[in-house]
């Protein structure tokens, strides 16, 4: 018997839609923000919705994504493929 594994939502978006860009995006705005204006409280007002993206994209969604079972599970799929 073969373990299911959990469903990965990311293999179903682009790269630019991956976590790893996600979070390089939200890393150079920040560090650009703080570059260009030399002001904590710019970087930090910045920030926060940077924050709040990443807690929704990175660990909100995809836990949502999993749950829904909207996606196939891609075990499944090739158990029973479809005639």
């Amino acid at each position: 018997m073969s373990r299911q594994q959990p469903l990965n939502p990311w293999n179903y978006k682009p790269w630019w839609c991956q976590p790893w860009s996600i979070l390089l995006t939200g890393c150079l705005i920040v560090a650009g923000s703080w570059a260009v204006t030399k002001t904590i409280w710019v970087m930090a007002l910045i920030s926060m919705p940077i924050l709040l993206w990443w807690i929704y994209f990175l660990l909100v969604w995809p836990r949502l994504i999993q749950l829904s079972g909207v996606m196939p599970d891609e075990e499944q799929e090739t158990q029973n493929p479809v005639s």
